[in-house]
C-alpha cells in the first residue's frame, strides 16, 4: 500500500535547478509579444503582422475558440510572421486567446480582439484638446499612448443621444511590465468639462469604460491617456458608438437550453429586458454579447449556465422576515441595489446535510460587489458566513444543524450598493467535483506540451478532488495524430502523477488544444480540465491579467536525434537505502553534454539535482535515495534531458520501495586516545534477503580507523563488532556520526541500506598518580637584626599653614 507522504520539502538548490532547465528549454521556444492591428472587424479578411522572437520556422496558429479562421502563416524573419486571420460576420466580438506553433514548440497565449466596428488608425497630432481628431461614432480606434501623452477624440451628437467608450489596453498586454500602462478615459463636452470618466472598470478589470448622454447638439471630446501620465507607446482599441453596453445583468444566468428573460443595466443606469436563449451545455463562464437595434456590446458579459433553477430576488427582501423564498438546488440571484441593502433568501433543509453556498460576483460575472454571506437560522440568529474564501468572492459549506428553514444573505463588505452590484448565489447540497490541471514548471508560465517525433514528452498533471475516493484514469480527447498517452492510474491517496506523452516517427507537425479529462473508478464524476495563463504581470510581481483555460495546448515538434532510456533497476530501494538509476542516451551525431535530471520524486525519495551526460559518454547516474518513511509500492519514474531545446522524457521505469531488511542499535562505545576499541552493533534482521550482506561502518570521526572493511552477515547475526583504532590526534569529545551501511548483493544487483547514528566517546588517557617526596624540615635560622626606625618624613605644610606661621613670626614666608 502506497502511503500519502508526497508533500516533501525541496531544496532551494533543486528548484533553481529545475528552473534552469526548463527556462534553457522555453529559451528556444516562440515568444510573441505583439500584433499589428491588435484587432479586427468581423466579416473582414486582413494580414496581420505578429511580432516576437524565435519566429522564423512558424507554421501554425491556434486559436483558443471559435470564431477566426487562420488563412495562412507566412514568417518573414525571427521577429516578424505574418498571418492572414478570416473572420466571419457571425464571430462572437471580444477577445480571442492565440498561440503560435513552430517547429520546436507552442508559444505562450495573447490576446486579439474582434469587434463590430470599423478600425480606425489614431493620426497625430492629437494631444491637445484644441486639436482633437476628428472621428465618426460607431468606430474602433487603433492608438498608442507614449509617456506623458494623451490622445483627444472629437464625435459630433445631438441632444439625448448616447455615447458609450470602451477601451481594450491591460487585456491585449503581454508580459512583464512596471509599472504597466493602467489607461484612463474620460469624455469631456467643448467647455472642457467632465460628462463621464473611467478607471479600471469591474467589469473590465483595469480597463476603461464610460458612457454618457448628450444633454445638447455639439462636439464631445474623448481622451486617452495613462492614469498617472506614463505609457511606453502602449497599444489600445476604443470602440466609440452607441452600442448597448451593459455593466450587469439578471438572473446572471440558467439551466442549459433555457429561455430566459434577463434585465440589463447600462453604466448610465438605464434598464432593460430581453430573452436569452442559453447554449444546451453547462459552462461555468459563457460570453454573452448583447444585441439589439442600437448595436452590439463590444465584449460580453459572463454568465453561468449550470442546471439549476433561477431564484431572482423579490423587494422587499432586507431582512429574514422579507426573505425571497427559494428551494435547493438553487441559484438566487439580484441586485445589491443601493448603500446598505442586504438581500435575503430562505430555504429548507434538513439536519445532517452539507449545504454549498457560493457567491459569484467578481470572479466571473465581473460585477461591483465585494461580497459577504452570512447564514440565519429561523428564529433569525447568525450561524454561519464568509467573506472572500472563494478568492474575491465567499463560499461557505454549511452543516445543517436541524431540520428547518434557514435564510442566506449578500451584502458589499463596504456596504455600498447600486446598478452594477449584480451577484448570484448558487446554493445546493455539496456535491462531489474533479479538476485537474497541469502546474507551472517555471514561474508565470504556463506548462506547455511539446512532443517531439519519435519521441517522448512528460509533465506533472495534478488532481484536486473533492468528496471524491478512488483511483483517476486520465485521457486526452484530440489529442495530435500520432500521440498517444501512456496510462498511469492516478492512486486514491494520490494528487498528481506523470502525464507521458509519445509521438510517432511519422506523426505530422501540428498543434491541437487537447481536453484531457479524469474519471474515477465506478464512479459518474467525470473531471474537467483548467490552465491559468498569467498573461499581465505588474507591480511587486501580482497578476492584472489572467486567462483560464479549458484545454491544454499540445504540439508535435522536429525530431530530436538523441533518445533516452532509464535502465530497469532490478532490486527495490529501500527505506533508509540508496541506488543509482542508469540513464542511457543514444546520440544519433549528438556529441554535447547533456543535462538529465528526475520528472518527480516518489514520496521520501530525493535525487540528485544537478546531472550531466558529459561530452562523448553515453550515460550517467542518478543518485536516488530513500529517508525512512519512504512511500512503499511501486512507482513510475520518469527522466527528462533537454536537447537544443527540446525536453526529451524516457519511458517510464518501475522504481520499487520496500521496508528496510534491517535494524541496528548502537550501543555507546568509549576509547581513549591511541588506543583500540571495539564498535558494538545490535542486529536485527527485520526480512529475508537474497545474497549475500555485508556491513561498514562509517561516519568515524578524524583520526580514527575501522581495522575492518566489512563485516559479513547472516539471518542469525545478532550482534557485530568492529575494531577501531583511535590515533593520538583524534579530537577528545563525544562524536555523534557512527553510520552502519549494508550492502546486500545478488546475480539482481546491489541493496544498500544506511542507518544511524552511534556515538564514540574519545577521551584522553589517565595520567599515572605521581609519588610526592617527603618534605625535609627545614634548619632553624637567627632572628634578623632590628632595623632602625625610619626618619619621620616632614609633612609639607599647607598655604593656611604657612601663613599661620608667617604671622607668628616663627618662619619666613615661602618664596
Amino acid at each position: 500500500m502506497m502511503t500519502n507522504m508526497w508533500q516533501r520539502p525541496v531544496s532551494l538548490f533543486g528548484c533553481l535547478l529545475l528552473l534552469g532547465i526548463t527556462g534553457t528549454a522555453q529559451a528556444y521556444k516562440p515568444d510573441i509579444v505583439s500584433s499589428t492591428p491588435r484587432g479586427m472587424q468581423r466579416g473582414t479578411t486582413q494580414t496581420v503582422v505578429i511580432t516576437g522572437s524565435r519566429l522564423s520556422d512558424s507554421r501554425q496558429i491556434i486559436v483558443d475558440r471559435e470564431g477566426i479562421n487562420v488563412k495562412s502563416v507566412k514568417p518573414v524573419s525571427a521577429s516578424k510572421v505574418e498571418v492572414e486571420f478570416e473572420v466571419p460576420a457571425d464571430s462572437a466580438p471580444g477577445l480571442y486567446p492565440i498561440r503560435l506553433v513552430s517547429e520546436t514548440g507552442l508559444s505562450n497565449v495573447m490576446m486579439f480582439s474582434v469587434g463590430v466596428l470599423p478600425n480606425v488608425e489614431e493620426k497625430e497630432p492629437n494631444s491637445e484638446f484644441a486639436t482633437p481628431q476628428v472621428i465618426e461614432k460607431n468606430v474602433t480606434v487603433e492608438g498608442a499612448v507614449a509617456r506623458e501623452d494623451e490622445d483627444y477624440y472629437a464625435v459630433e451628437l445631438k441632444a439625448g443621444e448616447s455615447l458609450t467608450a470602451e477601451l481594450e489596453g491591460v487585456r491585449i498586454k503581454k508580459g512583464r511590465s512596471n509599472p504597466f500602462f493602467d489607461p484612463y478615459v474620460a469624455i469631456l463636452n467643448s467647455e472642457r468639462f467632465e460628462m463621464a470618466t473611467s478607471d479600471d472598470a469591474p467589469l473590465l478589470q483595469q480597463d476603461c469604460l464610460c458612457s454618457m448622454r448628450a444633454p445638447a447638439d455639439g462636439k464631445y471630446i474623448i481622451v486617452v491617456r495613462d492614469s498617472s501620465f506614463g505609457g511606453n507607446n502602449d497599444r489600445y482599441r476604443l470602440h466609440v458608438g452607441s452600442f448597448p453596453r451593459p455593466i450587469a445583468v439578471v438572473p446572471a444566468g440558467g439551466p442549459p437550453g433555457a429561455l430566459i428573460d434577463m434585465t440589463f443595466v447600462s453604466a448610465m443606469g438605464d434598464a432593460w429586458i430581453e430573452k436569452v436563449q442559453l447554449p444546451s451545455q453547462a459552462q461555468d463562464a459563457f460570453p454573452l454579447v448583447v444585441a439589439n437595434d442600437q448595436g452590439v456590446s463590444p465584449s460580453p458579459n459572463f454568465i453561468r449556465v449550470q442546471e439549476m433553477p433561477n431564484v431572482v430576488e423579490q423587494e422587499p427582501n432586507n431582512s429574514f422576515k422579507e426573505s425571497t423564498v427559494g428551494a435547493l438546488p438553487g441559484a438566487f440571484c439580484g441586485f445589491v441595489g443601493e448603500p446598505g441593502d442586504a438581500d435575503f433568501f430562505s430555504f429548507e433543509a434538513k439536519k445532517n446535510e452539507t449545504v454549498s453556498i457560493k457567491l459569484f460576483a467578481r470572479k466571473i460575472l465581473r460585477s461591483e460587489l465585494d461580497g459577504v454571506i452570512n447564514v440565519y437560522n429561523a428564529a433569525g440568529s447568525r450561524v454561519g458566513g464568509n467573506d472572500d474564501s472563494g478568492g474575491p468572492d465567499s463560499r461557505l459549506d454549511y452543516k445543517i444543524p436541524a431540520d428547518g428553514v434557514y435564510h442566506v444573505s449578500v451584502n458589499d463588505h463596504l456596504r455600498n450598493g447600486g446598478p452594477g452590484y449584480a451577484y448570484r448565489l448558487e446554493v445546493q447540497l455539496v456535491q462531489p467535483d474533479l479538476v485537474l490541471t497541469l502546474p507551472d514548471r517555471q514561474r508565470y508560465v504556463a506548462t506547455q506540451i511539446n512532443v517531439p517525433q519519435g519521441n517522448n514528452a512528460a509533465v506533472m498533471i495534478n488532481a484536486t478532488r473533492q468528496r471524491l475516493g478512488g483511483a483517476i484514469d486520465i485521457t486526452g480527447l484530440n489529442l495530435p495524430e500520432g500521440v498517444t498517452i501512456t496510462p498511469i492510474q492516478m492512486p486514491a491517496n494520490r494528487t498528481t502523477v506523470p502525464l507521458l506523452l509519445s509521438a510517432t516517427s511519422e506523426a505530422k507537425l501540428d498543434g491541437r488544444l487537447v481536453n484531457f479529462v479524469g474519471k474515477i473508478t465506478d464512479n459518474p464524476t467525470v473531471g474537467r480540465y483548467t490552465q491559468r495563463h498569467q498573461l499581465l504581470i505588474g507591480q511587486n510581481n501580482s497578476v492584472v491579467y489572467d486567462y483560464n483555460a479549458d484545454r491544454a495546448a499540445v504540439s508535435v515538434i522536429k525530431a530530436s536525434p538523441c533518445s533516452f532510456e532509464i535502465v530497469q533497476p532490478q532490486v527495490p530501494i529501500v527505506r533508509n537505502g540508496s541506488m543509482e538509476l542508469v540513464v542511457k542516451v543514444e546520440r544519433g551525431g549528438f556529441e554535447g553534454a547533456i543535462p538529465v535530471r528526475m520528472l518527480y520524486n516518489p514520496p521520501g525519495i530525493g535525487s540528485t539535482a544537478s546531472v550531466t551526460i558529459p561530452q562523448g559518454k553515453n550515460e550517467a547516474k542518478i543518485s536516488v535515495t530513500a529517508n525512512s518513511s519512504a512511500a512503499i509500492g511501486e512507482w513510475p519514474v520518469i527522466v527528462y534531458a533537454v536537447v537544443g531545446g527540446n525536453e526529451i522524457a524516457t519511458m517510464p521505469a518501475t522504481l520499487t520501495i520496500e521496508d528496510r531488511l534491517f535494524a541496528f542499535e548502537f550501543p555507546k562505545t568509549s576509547a581513549e586516545l591511541n588506543a583500540d576499541a571495539d564498535v558494538l552493533v545490535d542486529v536485527e534482521v527485520l526480512r529475508d534477503f537474497e545474497g549475500t550482506c555485508e556491513l561498514e561502518l562509517v561516519g568515524l570521526p578524524a583520526g580514527v580507523v575501522c581495522e575492518q572493511s566489512k563485516v559479513a552477515v547472516t539471518k542469525d547475526t545478532e550482534q557485530l563488532s568492529f575494531s577501531v583504532k583511535v590515533g593520538e590526534k583524534a579530537r577528545v569529545g563525544q562524536h555523534k556520526t557512527l553510520v552502519v551501511r549494508a550492502t546486500v548483493s545478488n546475480d539482481k544487483g546491489i541493496i544498500k541500506q544506511t542507518q544511524g547514528t552511534g556515538t564514540l566517546q574519545v577521551d584522553k588517557p589517565i595520567p599515572a598518580p605521581v609519588t610526592k617526596p617527603k618534605p625535609v624540615p627545614a634548619k632553624p635560622t637567627a632572628k634578623p637584626a632590628a632595623k632602625p626606625p625610619a626618619p619621620v618624613k616632614k609633612k609639607p605644610l599647607s598655604r593656611l599653614e604657612q601663613l599661620r606661621l608667617m604671622r607668628q613670626g616663627k618662619t619666613e614666608a615661602p618664596e
